[in-house]
């Protein structure tokens, strides 16, 4: 992690819980999530699908639908309460504060609109100015993102662009109005392999010329280990690891996390069988008393039913919640 990083957070999260309620069940999405990040830090949550981790960021940002979703905790951004936002200030914070790449730019971008129209309308929206002046800085900003012939590609419809093409104008988008925190939700899953390497090497270049705060979603261990300072693993809606990414990556605390390490096909011979985590994840309308993780866990113990551990310290910089952390 870059020394220069100011020790004070940008951002506070402070036991953010995220409740989908239905008529049949409540949806316990996220559950008690706590963590900081620096100005300039990337930060990246890291799980399977259905752990709560696009759920987060769209809670960060205010985007869940008010009357299905029940949010409670403390959400602090620059010194400003997230969660106590309404009217122009939070149609503001969108954008001009905070900003989403978001997984399938094909679903987020309107496909009746060009590609200038969608930066334009930000631009104006946050920033002011004349539609020239807008116009203007959309070519700067595509150009800034790698897309070619930006002064063509302004007019071009979404459908008219590579998917590629379209993540980066989804990107631009995302960094018109100079954000300080930028969220990131698997904005590689949709792309083939050389691509999400020529997206990702552009956001980490992008973010470090602009000292842009990230968080960064994603379920590929790669990715966290080439794009973040640090990692939080979620499982079940709950942070049950948090650290700096390599010491997490090279000497996980919580079996689970050593189980998505041991799953891959990294380093491994091709007639070796992948060590997959047996069992499936719980079901987040009925989530078990204790550790959600220890119906699939080896080396649970009884008191692993009994109540969920709250979270320890083993070493510096480094938070578990697994009855079996020990000091490094």
């Amino acid at each position: 992690m870059d020394g220069g990083i100011a020790s004070l957070p940008l951002l506070h999260v402070d036991g953010l819980s995220v409740d989908f309620v239905t008529r049949e069940a409540t949806v316990h999405a996220v559950s008690d999530a706590t963590f900081n990040l620096k100005p300039g830090e990337v930060l990246c949550l890291l799980g399977e699908s259905g752990s709560g981790k696009s759920v987060t960021l769209r809670a960060l940002m205010r985007l869940l639908p008010e009357k299905r979703a029940r949010i409670a905790g403390k959400v602090t951004l620059g010194g400003r309460d997230v969660l106590a936002l309404q009217g122009n200030a939070l149609r503001s914070f969108r954008g001009g504060t905070v900003a989403m790449i978001f997984q399938e730019p094909m679903t987020a971008l309107d496909p009746v609109y060009t590609i200038g129209q969608h930066l334009m309308e930000a631009i104006r929206r946050h920033k002011g100015g004349s539609r020239a002046e807008a116009r203007k800085r959309a070519i700067e900003l595509l150009d800034l993102v790698k897309i070619p012939s930006p002064e063509r590609r302004i007019d071009a419809y979404p459908h008219e662009l590579s998917g590629g093409l379209r993540q980066r104008a989804m990107i631009a988008l995302a960094l018109s109005c100079g954000p300080q925190l930028l969220l990131a939700d698997e904005p590689t899953t949709a792309l083939d392999a050389t691509v999400q390497i020529q997206v990702l090497v552009l956001l980490r270049r992008l973010q470090k010329e602009l000292g842009m705060s990230t968080i960064f979603v994603t379920h590929d261990l790669g990715v966290a280990a080439e794009i973040a300072d640090r990692v939080a693993v979620m499982y079940a809606g709950r942070i049950i690891e948090e650290g700096p990414v390599d010491d997490v990556l090279r000497a996980p605390l919580h079996p689970y996390t050593a189980g998505l390490l041991a799953s891959t096909v990294h380093d491994q011979s091709p007639d070796q069988d992948i060590a997959a985590i047996p069992g499936s994840p719980p079901d987040l309308r009925r989530l078990p008393p204790g550790c959600s993780f220890a119906p699939r866990c080896a080396k649970a113990l009884p008191a692993c039913n009994d109540g969920f551990p709250h979270p320890t310290y083993p070493v510096a910089d480094r938070m578990v919640r697994c009855w079996r952390a020990l000091p490094l």
